[in-house]
């Protein structure tokens, strides 16, 4: 292998620092995907948004060459302003708080396939495709009531016209300032632009044959619960971040198969035939012995270890006793032994430093856990007596059997279960019974928008912009986290109307550590998750995303060292 790669040319990557074999077009990539993809207008849910991602574009993208400690690229939510680049907004602009104007990259052109056929993007068509996800299938500068958009994010706000003043110009005007509106505009996961004559002929996108975009690959074959190809468009406007001279995309052809099972995967791609599992198709490995596995069988198998947010913590309803009691939800937290179980668990890999929803990553939007009051810290040290003595003081004492209460944990069924279960040794310890339940997605959802349940998963120290995730613990919220709070949901309101980003960073400080103080929610590690490749796939450090949903991009900046695959016998 290294005598394979000796006489290649090398590159610096630029937003790591290391070496490696420089770019070369040509080849395939196969990788595995979690779930079933589906065709769709690209607001009718990720698995549609995962299949169109690459094909159609937005506004903008998160910035392929932005150094990782800046943004990491690690999740599926919209990306915050400082890392967008112009997509197919070449530049934008804001000559006051509610008028915002985009110049259209001029120079791309739609896939060549009909009815499109080739033909160069306008300003009237991001015109078309912001009426329509506003609410208005028509032309004009109206939106319509009576013929509402499925798309929830963008139609909240109060716009009043989106115009193409010429070509290559697009303004937009809100009837009122908001500070999230130019980040969702360029990057909300619907906010992609549709092809006008698709619509027109067809009325959607529903069926794969139909999908017309300006990105980088097309679809070119589809069966539903098998496999989706996508095919390098040859005349993509879009050149390489990292390296400006190359055009993009480097690969041919892009193969998804659709793999539920994990070890299926594995042994796909222990066979190489499959290069990649990982985040873009949700077959991350998330099992530390998985991984460990893994590289003893497949020492030449390249590993990238990250980690998006904690799945481990727990949400509590605080609108049913007793987890109304703030010293009830102390004690919980009091119960955990995180560091050893951290050791027993996930092999001491885990990030055990408890924070709130907000990431530590964006600093200025939370307290750092070294600047917490005394009085908050010890809740964070193991010590079941003290918890104990809490739960005296709550009114729960043990009973003849020697527990205080019973309680259910309504568990999600995207997570592993095991660490609930670990949990729950530590909470019986304290005299809390937990059953653990594990309904459908579909009935798990229901219930907490219902609020019927008593302890759920909750997500925290999300690697995302904040100002996605703070509408969480907002009692507007119908999926929210059990929490109806005055003073919170004030903090929410004038974050909303919030004119400038300090004010609204502050404004979030308070809210997180709200969320902290309060105790909403008890911390578990941020563990660590696993995509693995095999080495001939180059350019790529464990990225997720490239922004709101645009996870399929990552393919299209990475390369095949065609020569590397040879040596090793593939």
């Amino acid at each position: 292998e290294a005598a394979a790669a000796a006489d290649k040319p090398m590159v610096t990557d630029p937003t790591t620092g290391k070496m490696v074999t420089a770019p070369e077009y040509g080849g395939t990539l196969t990788h595995a995907i979690k779930f079933n993809l589906e065709p769709g207008d690209v607001w009718f849910g990720f698995r549609a948004l995962g299949m169109t991602s690459g094909v159609v574009e937005k506004l903008a993208m998160a910035d392929w060459a932005i150094d990782r400690d800046t943004y990491p690229f690690l999740t599926g939510y919209v990306a915050p302003l400082y890392a967008l680049r112009g997509a197919l907004a070449e530049s934008w602009e804001q000559p006051d708080a509610t008028t915002y104007i985009f110049h259209i990259r001029q120079g791309v052109h739609w896939h060549d396939k009909a009815p499109m056929n080739g033909r160069e993007l306008t300003a009237d068509d991001v015109e078309h495709s912001f009426h329509r996800l506003l609410g208005n299938k028509l032309t004009g500068t109206q939106f319509s009531e009576a013929d509402p958009s499925p798309s929830g994010t963008l139609k909240a706000f109060p716009f009043e016209s989106v115009e193409a003043t010429d070509k290559y110009t697009v303004v937009m005007k809100l009837k009122e300032p908001k500070l999230r509106a130019l980040n969702l505009i360029l990057d909300d996961w619907n906010a992609v632009i549709q092809p006008p004559e698709v619509i027109e002929q067809y009325g959607d996108m529903q069926d794969w044959r139909n999908i017309v975009g300006t990105g980088p690959y097309t679809i070119t074959d589809f069966t539903k619960g098998s496999s989706i190809t996508w095919t390098k468009n040859p005349n993509y406007w879009g050149y390489d971040e990292k390296y400006p001279e190359n055009r993009l995309p480097y690969i041919d052809e892009i193969t998804g198969l659709v793999i539920p099972e994990e070890a299926t995967f594995l042994a796909g791609l222990r066979t190489a035939k499959i290069d990649f599992i990982g985040w873009p198709g949700a077959t991350q490995l998330n099992e530390i012995e998985t991984a460990d596995r893994l590289r003893e069988t497949n020492p030449e198998l390249v590993f990238h270890t990250w980690s998006e947010r904690s799945n481990a913590s727990f949400a509590m309803n605080t609108n049913k006793p007793p987890w109304d009691d703030i010293r009830v939800r102390q004690a919980m937290q009091m119960a955990l032994d995180l560091e050893t179980m951290n050791d027993a668990f996930y092999k001491g890999a885990a990030d055990t430093i408890p924070r709130g929803i907000v990431a530590l990553e964006f600093k200025g939007y939370h307290v750092p856990f070294e600047e917490w009051p005394e009085e908050i810290k010890r809740y964070h040290r193991y010590d079941p007596a003290g918890a104990e003595k809490l739960l005296d003081e709550a009114g729960l004492p043990r009973g003849a059997d020697g527990m205080r209460f019973k309680t259910t944990y309504m568990h999600f069924p995207q997570i592993e279960v095991s660490w609930a279960e670990l949990v729950a040794e530590y909470w019986r310890d304290i005299g809390v019974v937990v059953d653990i339940e594990t309904p459908s997605m579909a009935e798990s959802n229901a219930r907490r928008r219902a609020g019927d349940w008593e302890i759920g998963p909750q997500v925290l120290g999300i690697k995302a912009d904040p100002s996605i995730n703070m509408h969480l613990y907002w009692s507007g919220n119908p999926g929210n986290t059990g929490v109806s709070d005055p003073e919170y949901d004030a903090l929410y309101e004038a974050a909303q109307v919030a004119t400038t980003i300090e004010e609204q960073k502050a404004l979030f400080r308070q809210m997180d550590w709200r969320i902290i103080e309060q105790f909403w929610a008890i911390w578990g590690p941020l563990a660590p998750a696993f995509s693995v490749h095999w080495p001939w796939v180059i350019g790529y450090s464990g990225e997720g995303g490239f922004g709101g949903m645009q996870n399929m991009v990552v393919f299209s900046r990475l390369w095949i060292d065609s020569e590397l695959k040879k040596a090793m016998g593939y």
